[in-house]
């Protein structure tokens, strides 16, 4: 089915000509559909999430997002990655609530749809906060966001002082979750998270737990594999992939491969994605800590560490940087940023800079490829 709304389209049915000669009467036996997305492919190939309809999971996502008549959604991301289509389109669509979409994102227009809308709600991902936070301030002051009720952030580690800097200039309405397309975690909303900063919200430990390789449960404030119980409605399958389904499975439980921590409390904390896990001398270092410092820079527009080969250490630290335009910020000013708030076996040896960094269009950084980049050019010059 290809159906052009609004307008025509080579190759495509205008919607209001299929709708001409049906019944437009509530139908006596609806069934909710559902819709097969892919994962976002940063750590590998991007793999389809099947699973059943969940009419139960979808009534309790719309309610505690507070959809009411008139809330508007900004749609920040494109509708093939799972949570702009559920939060942005399949949730205010099923309550009646408007979706306005961008066709790509750029920080001050969505700010002016934010105002000429009256967005009420909206899935954004930490890269987006940081670079709405580096607008100038007369940029930022020009938009009236006091529409906004929700700014739903997940998909990555948000650093602490960026989630910090948009509940200043936002308020308390930035909640977030934890989950991915395979399933959902943990949410925690902005009070609760001033209450507990940097956490993702409390576990329900009969349906998550930190764990060890075997999904057994790990005594508070120990990391270990985040793993989510996917049992009945809950249940996936990779499409076309039983190994694999089966593979991301012990029991009931299956994990994203996410390492946390759980505290005494029940607050769930991120450290990374074991597969961008650095380990150096022996040492286990987790990149998104490293990130999250550099950020801080205010002429740094994105940052990436990861591991490179070292003969001596197995892995040393490299970041790789993208500067703001004309910012000429130097490798031993980050590095010396980095030794300032960490411990120094965890602070780069090394800094590159590049134009751009690979970021998916759903705001996840691709480190696969960059790992893969510099392993490679490491081998050529050993050669």
């Amino acid at each position: 089915v290809r159906l052009a709304i609004d307008g025509e389209l080579a190759g495509f049915e205008p919607y209001g000509e299929a709708l001409e000669g049906h019944d437009d009467t509530d139908i006596d036996d609806p069934v909710l559909g559902t819709a097969m997305l892919y994962t976002s492919g940063t750590t590998g190939y991007p793999k389809g999430v099947n699973r059943p309809a969940d009419p139960h999971g979808l009534i309790e996502a719309v309610l505690a997002l507070g959809y009411r008549d008139g809330d508007v959604h900004l749609v920040t991301g494109p509708l093939y990655h799972t949570a702009p289509y559920l939060f942005g389109l399949q949730g205010p669509l099923t309550c009646g609530a408007t979706s306005v979409l961008m066709p790509a994102w750029d920080p001050e227009e969505a700010l002016r749809l934010i105002q000429q809308h009256g967005v009420t709600h909206s899935h954004l991902v930490p890269t987006m906060f940081h670079r709405l936070l580096a607008l100038p301030a007369e940029v930022k002051a020009r938009y009236d966001t006091s529409s906004l009720k929700v700014a739903l952030h997940g998909a990555a580690p948000c650093p602490v002082p960026v989630k910090q800097a948009m509940l200043d200039w936002w308020g308390p309405v930035v909640w977030e979750y934890y989950g991915a397309t395979e399933g959902a975690g943990t949410v925690v909303d902005p009070h609760t998270w001033l209450a507990h900063p940097g956490t993702v919200g409390q576990a329900d430990l009969t349906r998550l737990r930190v764990g060890d390789e075997e999904a057994r449960a790990l005594p508070a404030g120990e990391e270990g594999l985040v793993w989510i119980r996917g049992a009945g409605q809950a249940q996936f399958e990779y499409f076309g992939d039983a190994d694999k389904t089966s593979g991301a499975y012990r029991g009931e439980w299956f994990t994203l491969g996410d390492v946390g921590r759980i505290d005494a409390e029940g607050f769930l904390f991120l450290t990374d994605r074991s597969a961008n896990l650095i380990i150096s001398g022996g040492v286990n270092i987790y990149p998104a800590e490293v990130d999250a410092v550099l950020l801080q820079h205010p002429a740094v527009a994105d940052a990436a560490a990861i591991g490179v080969p070292d003969e001596e250490w197995g892995e040393t630290v490299l970041a790789v940087i993208e500067r703001k335009p004309g910012s000429m910020v130097g490798a031993d000013e980050l590095i010396a940023l980095c030794r300032e708030h960490l411990a120094h076996y965890k602070c780069p040896r090394a800094v590159d800079f590049v134009d751009h960094l690979p970021r998916d269009d759903n705001g996840k950084i691709y480190k696969r490829r960059l790992r893969e980049h510099y392993r490679a050019r490491a081998a050529e010059q050993g050669g």
